[in-house]
């Protein structure tokens, strides 16, 4: 693999380049999300609650290729540099929304999400970049403002995805696609490579493999349980993206727009969290209090979403869950600072791959926990059975995130907030 036209040395703005490109990347996702419900109505030709076992299906195919991709694209960004692996990703995304807009049948839909899954980099690259760019003491609020990105992209998307949404249930994906290429375009131009020379590190395909990745960070005892913690608590997230869209049209009866609404306002609770708070939080607390505190939010959260029976009490759930948002920039902040600067790529696409690989399975589960209390002739109906067995989930990822912190007190403790 080669870099993909010269770039120069990333200068000051090097770092805005990566988190506008990640703001649109997430645009593009969240623009489609408030008509999946629609569409998969109408190519199953079932009502929603029973349609919603095949997106957990789209979401198991979509991890499977990402669990397999994520370590091999880190691992190739550490030899040949991120921008190369970046602007990849980011042509794929604008093809396997093409395929998606375009599918007539189901399998077709299945066969883009592959392909998405596959090539989607973007997460841990944009990662090891900021790791790249950053000093060890401001990569707290570095990753704050990296995933307030994924928040100002999924603000517009979801809400221009919702308006779009009303006239074609197609069209979503068409537009998704065109962001998709002027995104490819900005990194082309804009985007510098991040990674020196003296940093890189030879390609290894045992180290690159999904298991490759975990088996080697599980030897080092200062990021294993907090690699086990996003594991776990990633299971329990996998209710956000794979059942909110239809818990709203089912329990609330959303449309399109408004599913886009209520996402969007997920969106901008997330962003304004990880910009204003998650820095401050982390530099207040530190990285290890500020992650409890964000994995408690969102215990409640995730309880209160599941006796949510009005949806004015969905969206004041939203502003409590927001808090949550400093959990990835204060794990990711402990668990970059003590990796080398040569295994950064390596690190996140570790990282990556754990959620990744909690992705397999949990979108099945989340989605066919839905569906068996929703479902016509359901014995039991309780719309927020989901949100109740995500709250018990986040719940246990507190446990070996403090085994981590107990057995690794002193390299914890060192770890520097931001502003020292």
């Amino acid at each position: 693999m080669t870099d993909i036209a010269p770039a120069r040395p990333p200068g000051k703005s090097a770092f805005m380049f990566v988190v506008i490109a990640v703001a649109l990347n997430m645009l593009c996702f969240g623009i489609v999300m408030p008509i999946m419900p629609a569409l998969l109505a109408e190519l199953t030709d079932q009502p929603i609650e029973i349609a919603i076992k095949s997106n957990g299906w789209l979401a198991v195919v979509y991890a499977v290729a990402n669990f397999i991709a994520m370590p091999l694209l880190g691992g190739l960004s550490d030899q040949y540099g991120r921008r190369p692996v970046l602007l990849i990703s980011m042509a794929m995304l604008g093809i396997d929304l093409l395929i998606m807009g375009l599918a007539p049948t189901l399998s077709i839909l299945f066969l883009g999400r592959a392909l998405a899954g596959f090539f989607s980099a973007t997460v841990s690259v944009a990662n090891a970049y900021v790791a790249d760019v950053t000093a060890p003491e401001n990569r707290g609020r570095a990753f704050g403002m990296l995933g307030a990105s994924f928040g100002f992209g999924f603000i517009l998307g979801p809400v221009f995805g919702g308006l779009l949404g009303e006239i074609d249930t197609r069209l979503p994906f068409f537009v998704a696609a065109g962001f998709a290429a002027l995104n490819f375009i900005f990194g082309y131009f804009v985007l510098p490579e991040s990674l020196s020379p003296e940093n890189r590190r030879p390609f290894s395909l045992a180290r690159a493999n999904p298991f490759g990745a975990v088996k080697h960070f599980s030897k080092l005892p200062r990021v294993a349980w907090f690699i086990i913690t996003i594991g776990v608590f990633q299971i329990a997230h996998a209710v956000y993206p794979t059942t909110w869209n239809y818990h709203g049209a089912s329990r609330y009866g959303w449309s399109e727009w408004e599913i886009g609404l209520s996402l969007g306002a997920v969106g901008l609770g997330s962003a304004l969290s990880q910009a204003v708070l998650a820095g401050w939080l982390i530099r207040r607390l530190g990285a290890m209090r500020a992650a409890l505190l964000g994995l408690g939010v969102h215990v409640i959260a995730m309880t209160g979403f599941a006796f949510a029976v009005h949806p004015w009490m969905a969206f004041a759930l939203i502003l409590v869950s927001a808090v949550g948002g400093v959990v990835m920039p204060a794990i990711n902040t402990i668990t970059s600072n003590l990796t080398p600067m040569n295994a950064q790529g390596e690190l996140q696409g570790a990282q990556s791959s754990i959620m990744a690989f909690t992705l397999i399975f949990s979108p099945v589960l989340m989605t066919q926990t839905f569906s068996a209390y929703t479902a016509p002739g359901a014995q039991v109906h309780f719309a927020g059975a989901a949100f109740a067995l995500a709250a018990g989930i986040a719940a246990l990822s507190i446990i070996p995130f403090l085994t981590g912190v107990r057995a690794n007190r002193e390299a914890v403790a060192a770890v520097p907030a931001p502003g020292q």
